[in-house]
This record gives C-alpha cells, sequence and structure tokens, in this order.
C-alpha cells in the first residue's frame, strides 16, 4: 500500500549539491514508507560526514527499543547516512561489497530481487564480523560481542521499476531518453527492501517498500536529458537514468506516492518496525 502524496522540498537541491561532490547517486531517491517521515534537515545535512556518528544518547530509537548501539551500517549510501542522523541513530560504516550482478534474477519480481540483495550482503558483512575480518573495523576497538550486547546491523537495496520491468543504468544517453520518454506515459516506481541482523546470535528482520513518481507528459517533450548531461549530473550512473531530486527534474514531477525519507533511500517508518521486530525475536530467543 502506499503512503501519503508528497511534493519534494527544497531542501532537496541542497542534497543534491552535495551528492554530486561526493560522487553518490540517487534515483535511489524513491522507496516507500509506510507512514508520513520527515526529509532530513538542513542541520543534519550540515553535520553529515563520510565516516561514524557513534555519540551514544539515551533517547535513540537503538536505546529506546532496548537494542545495543551504535548501528552497523552496512551501506555507504550518502542519503541513509544523512536519514538515520535525522532519527537520532547512532551508526558506525562497515560496508562489505558484493557481487550485485550475481544475485536475484532481474527478470522476476523486484521485491524478491531488493530482498535477495540486501540479504546477499547482511551474509557477507555477518562473515566478515564473525571470521574477525581485519578490514571490518568496529567502533572504539571492540569485539564482536560487545560486551555480550553484540551489535545491530543494517544492509539495504533498491532497484527502479517501470511498467514491470526493472531499469538499469542507462548503457548510453540514447537509452536514457527513451527511460525518460516511458515515464510521460506511465509513472516508474522503487522497491526497496532494508534487513537488520543481530550478530553474533544471527537474529534478522527484511521489509521491503515501494514509492511511486507521477511525471508531467511534457517530461517526454524537453530533452531533459540533455539539459541534465550540461549541468553535469551523472545521468549514466544512475539507475532508470534520472536524479529525482534535481531542479531539473523536479520541474516535471506531478507528485510522488510515498513519504520523503522513504524517497531518498530509507524509510524512516520501516527501519522503526523492523527495530521493534528484531527486539521481539530475540526476546523470544533468549
Amino acid at each position: 500500500m502506499l503512503g501519503r502524496t508528497i511534493r519534494i522540498p527544497s531542501v532537496a537541491s541542497l542534497i543534491f549539491a552535495l551528492q554530486l561532490n561526493t560522487g553518490a547517486c540517487a534515483f535511489s531517491l524513491m522507496s516507500r514508507s509506510r507512514s508520513p517521515a520527515n526529509m532530513p534537515s538542513k542541520s543534519a545535512v550540515a553535520s553529515s560526514t563520510a565516516g561514524s556518528s557513534t555519540m551514544p544518547d539515551p533517547a535513540d530509537p537503538l536505546s529506546r527499543t532496548g537494542l545495543p548501539t551504535p548501528l552497523l551500517l552496512g551501506s555507504g549510501s550518502f542519503t541513509r547516512k544523512l536519514i538515520l542522523k535525522e532519527m537520532g541513530i547512532p551508526f558506525h560504516l562497515t560496508v562489505r561489497s558484493i557481487d550485485e550482478k550475481g544475485v536475484g534474477d532481474r527478470g522476476g519480481d523486484a521485491r524478491d530481487l531488493v530482498k535477495n540483495l540486501s540479504n546477499a550482503k547482511m551474509d557477507a558483512l555477518v562473515e566478515a564480523l564473525r571470521d574477525g575480518d581485519p578490514a571490518i573495523a568496529l567502533p572504539d576497538g571492540r569485539d564482536v560481542s560487545n560486551d555480550g550486547a553484540g551489535w545491530v546491523v543494517l544492509t539495504a537495496d533498491q532497484v527502479v521499476t517501470h511498467a514491470g520491468s526493472i531499469l538499469e543504468k542507462p548503457a548510453d544517453v540514447g537509452q536514457a531518453r527513451e527511460f525518460v520518454a516511458r515515464y510521460a506515459s506511465s509513472p516508474p516506481a522503487t522497491v526497496g527492501a532494508v534487513t537488520l541482523c543481530h550478530v553474533p546470535s544471527e537474529v534478522r528482520v527484511t521489509g521491503v517498500d515501494s514509492a511511486t513518481i507521477h511525471f508531467a507528459a511534457g517530461v517526454a517533450e524537453d530533452d531533459l536529458v540533455g539539459r541534465l548531461l550540461d549541468d553535469g549530473a551523472p545521468v549514466l550512473s544512475c539507475a532508470g537514468g534520472l536524479m529525482v531530486e534535481h531542479p531539473l527534474v523536479r520541474e516535471h514531477i506531478d507528485r510522488i506516492d510515498g513519504t520523503e525519507a522513504s524517497v531518498m533511500g530509507l524509510s524512516k517508518e520501516l527501519v522503526l518496525e523492523l527495530l521493534g521486530e528484531l527486539k521481539t525475536k530475540l526476546d523470544e530467543n533468549k
């Protein structure tokens, strides 16, 4: 089911500028939450760094749920880090790369694909933590047991879909223009998955969400791709060929069915729901 209809606020322009500086791409700007969530504030944007946010806070969602803190974030996504900061969730970056092309069926169901990818990322990261991989440094020199409390690890994945097909990054400018023309007739969407796992118990939960972007018919008449390229936007590096938060793209958006944080790649509501599910499963396994 879809969330409320939203319009992208002006802070998206600031986020876009920061993404260009950090090499991030954001047609990942679109997953769905099941209830309203706020886009990261300007203060969160200004305070974001490429590393960790580990200052303990008894009011943070992990502590309130009774889970160990900080979160181990298995994603290098710029916007996901912003959203966690906005939520007040302290995190430590622990990314483990996988061969995503070797996981899942691009011709199958998008929900299954993102769940498989999110869990494959988690499998690789949990294995590295369990084996004491020296490339995975835990905060403050702590070990996997974290004084018996363990760690909560988060991984995620998201794809763009249109008319039942999963869209990869465009192979060339011509294909990017083809994608845009298709968006004029029917809306693209994203499907995203989030996985949380407690280490070392390896108790795990996964959730999926989506959002739909409605473009005005005029998007097919304007050489939007050409304008984006002239502006330096990395069109060919983005799934679906668009950076939805770019001001030139926003001109053509009628509405987004979903919530702002999930549009940016990480549903706040879904994360909070999964934290509660994880805590329940851990209590049941005691």
